[in-house]
């Protein structure tokens, strides 16, 4: 399986002429503006990862990738420096994030066939409890308690880490150590 940019699929085939042959002969597929594959059909998740390559999962679609929830979000939260452009695609909940939080705790999964990046855990973790009031009550149980569950699994220097980066770092840390340990 090989997901392409456009720019991607030209290098690939050497030219747009080649590439709209590799097209016309069913090599290559047009699964959306800015996207083809080698195969027909294309996991949506790893699509909009692919077109939107410079965004990291986050919010309630990171948990659920993480399987700290069973509940699907309707749009995919993608994370975003705070100066980038507003992505304008319905299917996607915008997060901004501040410069240099944006790359802590970004890593490279692997899901419905394709590489994705998304926020770890321990960043994920951060995340729930700092925004403890805007998550919907029964998210935030059901995640909080997938967490105590696996808190042997987490690696917390990492969660401490960040903790410390973050603003509001010691409600965070007391949040930690009340609600998760």
């Amino acid at each position: 399986m090989m997901l392409l940019s456009y720019n991607e699929a030209v290098k690939e085939y050497g030219n747009q002429y080649r590439l709209m042959r590799a097209l016309e002969e069913k090599r290559l597929y047009k699964i959306e503006d800015g996207v083809y594959s080698t195969r027909k059909h294309e996991s949506e998740l790893v699509m909009i990862m692919k077109k939107y390559s410079k965004t990291i999962l986050a919010g309630e679609y990171a948990f659920y990738c993480h399987g700290l929830t069973d509940m699907i979000p309707e749009k995919y939260d993608l994370a975003t420096v705070s100066k980038a452009s507003k992505l304008k695609d319905k299917r996607i909940h915008q997060i901004y994030v501040r410069e240099d939080l944006f790359p802590l705790g970004a890593a490279e999964k692997e899901i419905n066939g394709g590489k994705i990046r998304i926020y770890d855990k321990e960043r994920m973790l951060i995340e729930l409890l700092r925004n403890k009031n805007s998550w919907p009550h029964d998210l935030y149980k059901e995640v909080l308690m997938h967490y105590r569950e696996q808190i042997q699994d987490l690696e917390i220097w990492r969660i401490q880490e960040y903790a410390a980066v973050f603003p509001k770092s010691k409600m965070i840390a007391k949040a930690l150590d009340e609600e998760v340990m």
